[in-house]
């Protein structure tokens, strides 16, 4: 009883209270200090932004995934201001929460890389395809010939085209979320919407390039649209082919150096960042890398490093079994050797990976709803980039849930913002077209995940 009372939402709701009345007090200690002040206040909004993010893992109790718990949590924190509590905003602008909140992201396409399989992939290879370029169809046209001219009329043909970019972003890292947190990773609708996802991102930065390049000189030549396809499918392709090969070899030469977890690890997550520091480097989203990354490390690139203890003592103990609990036991040692990798990046995931999504929340400004014109704007958008996406999920073939995968294409998360913030950085994008755009973001963003479980479910 009496721990019931200690954790009751009351009580927890009493705490943060009390917490947000000590913070300024704090940070004007840690402004009159030295840089170890500046960097131990950071230490403290990376622990709100964590706290937050499990206090809003309540949604699960009501069938929804944590992501939607974490992206709602942020926007709540990011618009205390309006309510004359600006607490929290120097959260915002904390380059170190913002690196941690990309480093987050990086983390989770590389998870969802080791979890998938690349023969599934292949095997769904036509599908994603045809889905992805329904879904970068469909938006543009909609967003820059029939939404962006009809409900904003007089604007720059250009504003309309990076109007139609904008609406052709897909965000993977919530939809793969969603499927990750409900264990749906390998059916053949999650595997379709990743490898849409991955292409509908490639393609969409080069739609991003097109147009960007169309605003500032005036033109393009399709020499220069062909360079920024070759690179991406030179990557993609070269990093897969190549890290299949090599990565056995890596490996191995590793595990000479030594054999333990830790070796284990850091091999692992190095390759990813590596990766996604390569595709950075010629133009694409690090996630793109991150995930590629993830995708070439197999059971067989650590074959030779040392297993988890619980799997040799699960072995001894098959020895002394009867043959249909043997079969039981080392089927679960199969499953946690191949594992393992996942096993020792999870903790990794659980501290950076919300720090994404609460601060993807937080980059939501409420305020732009009060403009009555612009939230009839953007709810034209909103519909547009639902059906759009929507219908892309029909062209995904016989035996699927071509709803699931039209609404796993359908959040547009940080990317639709990057393109949107892109756009007001050229001078096309006016602030009136960039609220309409935040709020399909944020619409698009909040109703996919529910959306998603409810169709999981009934499946």
């Amino acid at each position: 009883m009496l721990r019931n009372r200690l954790f009751s939402p009351t009580m927890v709701a009493a705490l943060l209270g009390g917490a947000v009345v000590m913070i300024p007090t704090l940070h004007s200690f840690a402004a009159g200090g030295d840089a170890h002040g500046e960097y131990a206040l950071t230490f403290l909004w990376i622990a709100i932004v964590l706290l937050a993010a499990k206090v809003s893992g309540l949604v699960e109790r009501f069938g929804q995934p944590a992501v939607l718990g974490e992206l709602l949590m942020g926007v709540a924190i990011g618009n205390l201001a309006l309510f004359g509590i600006s607490t929290f905003e120097p959260i915002k602008a904390d380059p170190m929460i913002i690196f941690f909140a990309e480093l987050g992201v990086v983390i989770l396409l590389f998870q969802i890389g080791l979890e998938s399989n690349l023969k599934d992939m292949t095997r769904v290879g036509y599908p994603a395809v045809m889905v992805a370029i329904a879904g970068i169809i469909f938006p543009f046209i909609l967003g820059a010939y029939l939404v962006g001219p009809y409900l904003m009329p007089g604007l720059d043909t250009n504003t309309y085209l990076f109007l139609g970019a904008a609406l052709t972003a897909t965000s993977v890292g919530i939809t793969a979320r969603v499927f990750k947190d409900l264990g749906k990773l390998k059916i053949k609708e999650s595997q379709i919407v990743l490898g849409a996802a991955v292409i509908d991102d490639v393609m969409g930065l080069v739609i991003l390039a097109i147009v960007t390049a169309m605003v500032v000189t005036g033109s393009i030549t399709a020499g220069a649209v062909s360079m920024i396809v070759l690179k991406a499918v030179l990557f993609l392709g070269g990093a897969i082919i190549i890290g299949q090969i090599t990565a056995p070899y890596i490996g191995d030469l590793f595990s000479r150096i030594h054999t333990g977890a830790g070796m284990k690890f850091s091999l692992a997550f190095s390759i990813g960042l590596i990766l996604a520091y390569i595709a950075s480097l010629i133009g694409l989203a690090p996630i793109i890398g991150a995930f590629a990354g993830g995708l070439i490390l197999d059971s067989v690139t650590f074959k030779r490093f040392r297993r988890p203890e619980f799997c040799e003592d699960l072995d001894d103990l098959a020895k002394s079994s009867d043959n249909a609990t043997k079969e039981k036991l080392q089927s679960v040692v199969r499953h946690y050797d191949h594992k393992h990798v996942e096993d020792l990046l999870e903790p990794v995931g659980q501290v950076f990976v919300p720090i994404f999504f609460v601060v993807t929340g937080m980059s939501v400004d409420l305020s732009t709803f009060a403009d009555t014109s612009i939230i009839l704007t953007a709810l034209g958008l909103t519909l547009a980039a639902i059906v759009g996406k929507v219908a892309a999920g029909f062209f995904a073939g016989k035996g699927t849930n071509r709803w699931l995968v039209g609404f796993g294409m359908v959040p547009r998360g940080e990317v639709g913002l990057i393109f949107a913030t892109i756009g007001m950085g050229l001078g096309v994008v006016t602030g009136g077209v960039f609220s309409a755009v935040i709020i399909m973001v944020i619409i698009t963003t909040l109703i996919a995940p529910p959306v998603l479980t409810a169709i999981l479910k009934r499946m």
